[in-house]
């Protein structure tokens, strides 16, 4: 690939040399960082043979700076191994994160907007730059439904780790007598789709409503009628976007949304595993968690599918969530057991 970035007519097309070199930098992101441990263990063999070789102090600083050595390649390491379970057919896209709120009311509005500060929170840690596609604020308090688009270096491979309903136990700040509330929201994941995948939504498939923006946002976004959302009436999967001022803007990022989730409900009819990403989402309330946030009586985050827990809850909620999302792919979830199955042209 390095040498056809050498050839007089590569600069011929524009677009298809910025693919070819997207392409080839993700290549090196994949190989170079695995052939240079490979060098640090090669220079570890040999600094063994040295250590053997000394005696006296100058054999103990030896096996200090050895043993020095080596717990940092540990923590590298760790780091290779879950990056080598990123091998999704869009693992390396990025990613729509939705949160919408479930059984609870006030409650669970309020816990849709601690997740959208936990997930904002989570990206800006990884390092994915945050893009609010749509929110829509709760009557009382809180947000009920909000899409965020998460960019960046394998936004969507560690992303989906968070696909499921999340259940939080608490005092209720809401309630007087200061008893204890159960809510529930469900948490979807979706690739974004790149120009490689071809989805056709014909305009007669689609209703268009356009309407004035809510929420947040300066005077040019609440006094027009930028908002846009699509219906697409066949499947009955709705998306909105009311982050632009720009209808036009609007709509493009709304259609967007649209393809990557009828790509991804298309992939799930074609799988035959029972574990598809609607049928795993289930029901937003009891029996559906994969994830139980207690604050009261007792303090515990644990991730039901993996058994990780921890008892900082403070820290999960600011975002501290890789334990989780590392655990989960070293699980082996289906989408790494098995293929992905490719849409037919």
């Amino acid at each position: 690939m390095e040498a056809e970035m050498g050839l007089p007519t590569f600069w011929d097309s524009n677009e298809r040399a910025q693919r070819h070199i997207a392409k080839l930098n993700g290549l090196k992101k994949s190989v170079l960082p695995v052939v240079a441990f490979q060098r640090k263990v090669d220079d570890v063999a040999v600094m063994v043979e040295l250590v053997e070789a000394e005696t006296g102090a100058a054999h103990d600083a030896a096996v200090a700076e050895l043993s020095g050595q080596v717990d940092a390649m540990v923590t590298e390491l760790d780091a290779l191994e879950i990056a080598s379970f990123l091998t999704g057919q869009f693992d390396r896209n990025n990613a729509f994160l939705s949160i919408q709120a479930g059984a609870g009311g006030t409650e669970s509005c309020d816990w849709a907007d601690m997740l959208f500060r936990m997930y904002s929170r989570w990206a800006e840690r990884r390092g994915f730059t945050i893009e609010v596609q749509d929110v829509q604020v709760g009557d009382q308090a809180g947000i009920t439904k909000a899409t965020l688009l998460l960019k960046g270096e394998n936004a969507y491979g560690f992303a989906k780790a968070e696909r499921g309903v999340h259940r939080l136990v608490r005092i209720s700040p809401f309630d007087a007598n200061k008893r204890r509330h159960t809510s529930f929201c469900a948490v979807d994941v979706i690739a974004e789709i790149n120009e490689e995948i071809n989805i056709e939504v014909p305009e007669a498939e689609i209703r268009v409503d356009v309407y004035r923006s809510s929420g947040k946002g300066g005077q040019g976004v609440n006094t027009t009628d930028s908002a846009v959302r699509i219906t697409h009436l066949s499947t009955g999967i709705v998306v909105v976007c009311q982050n632009e001022r720009s209808q036009i803007k609007n709509r493009a990022s709304a259609m967007s949304v649209l393809k990557a989730r009828l790509y991804e409900k298309k992939q799930d009819e074609q799988r035959a595993e029972m574990d598809k990403f609607y049928g795993e989402k289930g029901e937003i309330g009891w029996g559906s968690q994969i994830r139980s946030y207690v604050l009261q009586p007792y303090q515990m985050v644990k991730d039901l599918r993996t058994g990780i827990s921890t008892s900082d809850t403070q820290g999960v909620l600011d975002g501290d969530l890789d334990r989780f999302v590392n655990a989960w792919l070293r699980a082996g979830c289906p989408r790494h057991r098995n293929k992905d199955i490719q849409m037919e042209e």
